[in-house]
């Protein structure tokens, strides 16, 4: 399905959240020189520990002010800067077409994943992108060259929603394809089986990525404000359903606070970010407190 790929870069949106910088908490791994702490040892500007000298060493990394005091050899190590490495994962299943606003969830989440790209690319970081359902639908390499965004909109725009979320498989397949550790930015509605979504996020986690989840949410999936009788057409193979959603809206709350709370806990015992986004949010609103609420995070680790 051919689609204007373009609407999900805004102009008047990303104005507003040019200054937002995005920044690992965790160590990450890249290529160049840049920003981001690296795990790495090797040649740069900030000292981090003495090492005993071992054979084989250079010479030069010898602290000779040391060993004047000791009469032993130490090496000096020191960390690496290093860029980021973000991988977008954003979800275009069935339910993602859903909306009751000026844009669906689809739309909502794809644009977030433009906002993302224009940051990241900004600061010289490289962006990467995986859209799927039930199966990986479109795959974008990391890169940061400036004109790469096209790529990112491109693969993004290439899949129309369909088809059930297997978020587990997907988690799975993207743990496997990133030898790096870097960033995991999960954009999606997360209708699918918890235990699967809960078991590739600790893979993730396992393997040393710094993972974010925006949780996209339509303001009636949370709210449920419908009065008569409705009828509710189903995605994702569910079937349809005519009721009085005033009888119902209790439960439904009560169900849907569940369901984020479930997810919320989890993420915060497995030091996953999460933040539930809905989509009459202004993005650059929405972008910024995220963002800072994990730069709060960050500085509280740090100290």
């Amino acid at each position: 399905m051919t689609q204007d790929y373009r609407r999900f870069l805004r102009p008047e949106e990303l104005s507003r959240i040019d200054r937002l910088e995005i920044r690992a908490r965790h160590i990450v791994e890249g290529f160049l020189s840049g920003m981001h702490r690296s795990p790495y040892f090797g040649q740069s500007v900030e000292f981090v520990q003495h090492r005993e000298y071992a054979q084989g060493d250079d010479i030069r990394r010898i602290d000779w002010k040391v060993w004047s005091k000791t009469d032993k050899y130490y090496i000096k190590q020191y960390e690496e800067e290093t860029n980021l490495r973000t991988t977008l994962v954003v979800d275009v299943s069935e339910s993602m077409q859903f909306g009751s606003g000026a844009m669906s969830k689809y739309e909502y989440g794809c644009t977030v994943a433009a906002a993302l790209t224009h940051l990241l690319l900004r600061q010289q970081d490289a962006v990467g992108m995986v859209a799927f359902d039930d199966a990986v639908r479109s795959t974008v390499p990391c890169r940061s060259k400036k004109n790469h965004i096209h790529s990112i909109l491109q693969g993004l725009a290439a899949e129309a929603p369909r088809e059930k979320t297997d978020i587990n498989v997907i988690l799975q397949h993207v743990a496997e394809q990133q030898s790096r550790r870097g960033m995991i930015v999960l954009i999606s509605d997360l209708f699918a089986p918890r235990e699967g979504l809960f078991k590739g996020l600790k893979m993730l986690r396992h393997r040393g990525h710094d993972v974010m989840i925006m949780h996209i949410m339509d303001d009636e999936e949370l709210d449920f404000n419908y009065a008569g009788t409705t009828r509710f057409i189903g995605m994702e193979e569910m079937g349809d359903l005519v009721c009085n959603p005033k009888a119902l809206r209790q439960g439904y709350i009560d169900a849907v606070t569940a369901f984020q709370d479930e997810i919320r806990l989890h993420c915060a015992r497995t030091v996953v970010d999460y933040q539930t986004i809905r989509t009459s949010e202004h993005l650059d609103a929405a972008l910024s407190q995220y963002l800072n609420h994990r730069i709060g995070m960050r500085q509280s680790v740090r100290n």
